[in-house]
């Protein structure tokens, strides 16, 4: 059983909470109510600085997908085996990291593991680690839901109770889903590419429009629209989003569209500064992984290689520790 000191706690539970939270192929944008200062679960969160401020955003974008969702059949119960269909549900993208079992162990095995690993003296995190480190998304989700069916508590709630006492859990997001097909409407990218000229020349960057299209649209489609959008108006939006340079609404747009056209190198960025200098930022190093590891992460890893010369494992081995190294270095694929 492994040990856990004080210093470990708020990372671990960083990485355990965004991975129970994580969507397959999902990224989130948060939004922070100015009004309040308090943060409000708004769709798709990017790996941005938790101080950065984002106009709240209404609730109904994120509960009626614009888009059709990717099918994604699972067959799972508390009694059975939680198996992939592969004629329903492709294999996780190539680039993705996570490494799930051949056979993954029933819901309810893997609920019946975790409250073992609550129970006793001490807490058995390296069971916690094995068993939520090598699950996907929609398995993790349903062990939650397993989990709270069966004990009548919520996964989250015990995890957070036997690791961190009164550790003020960050407030949870809630997972909205984008379509990620290679299919492209090319009216709607030219008409939504106007819209988007439109809102920005009159400086309305807080339209809700702009965020619809920015947190419903699929990664070709929004491409799509941002090519149109620098052939018709003779430069690439971000330009236009550069009006007030110090402006972190801007930059949080400006970094969102950078994220969504060359990712690989945008997220790069983030884990580097994450890394970089004293201390870690474990909040961003932490989204990034769990957020791309069932996406694009060896992408990421390969930019990381290249721009630095070292291996992201052991740029985040040498810069945590403990159960917090070991559940990140899983989500990065290593045995």
């Amino acid at each position: 059983m492994l040990t856990i000191t004080l210093i470990q706690i708020r990372p671990l539970i960083l990485i355990i909470t965004w991975t129970l939270y994580t969507a397959a192929s999902t990224t989130f944008l948060k939004a922070l109510n100015p009004s309040s200062g308090r943060s409000v679960a708004a769709g798709y969160l990017y790996p941005l600085p938790v101080s950065t401020p984002i106009p709240c955003i209404s609730a109904h974008f994120y509960t009626t997908p614009l888009l059709p969702l990717p099918g994604r059949a699972f067959h799972s119960t508390s009694t059975g085996p939680l198996s992939r269909d592969p004629a329903s549900h492709p294999q996780p993208p190539p680039m993705a990291t996570l490494k799930v079992p051949a056979t993954v162990p029933a819901v309810a095995d893997d609920c019946e593991q975790l409250r073992k690993a609550f129970q006793g003296w001490g807490t058995n995190e390296a069971l916690i680690i094995s068993i939520l480190g090598h699950r996907d998304a929609a398995q993790r989700r349903a062990i939650r839901r397993a989990y709270a069916e069966t004990y009548g508590e919520e996964l989250l709630r015990s995890i957070t109770d036997e690791i961190s006492g009164d550790f003020e859990l960050l407030v949870p997001l809630v997972s909205a889903y984008r379509y990620d097909g290679p299919e492209v409407n090319t009216r709607l990218a030219h008409s939504e590419a106007k819209m988007l000229h439109e809102k920005i020349h009159h400086k309305a960057y807080s339209d809700d429009e702009i965020i619809r299209i920015l947190t419903t649209r699929s990664k070709a489609q929004l491409l799509a629209t941002f090519n149109y959008y620098n052939d018709a108006f003779g430069h690439p939006i971000n330009k236009d989003l550069k009006a007030d340079p110090k402006d972190e609404y801007l930059k949080t747009l400006r970094a969102i569209i950078r994220c969504l056209t060359c990712p690989d190198r945008y997220f790069e960025k983030v884990v580097r500064q994450a890394i970089a200098g004293l201390g870690t930022d474990e909040s961003s190093l932490t989204r990034v992984i769990t957020t791309r590891a069932e996406v694009d992460l060896k992408h990421i890893k390969e930019a990381y290689q290249k721009r630095n010369s070292v291996p992201l494992e052991r740029a985040v081995a040498g810069d945590t520790s403990g159960d917090y190294e070991s559940m990140l270095l899983a989500l990065l694929g290593q045995e």
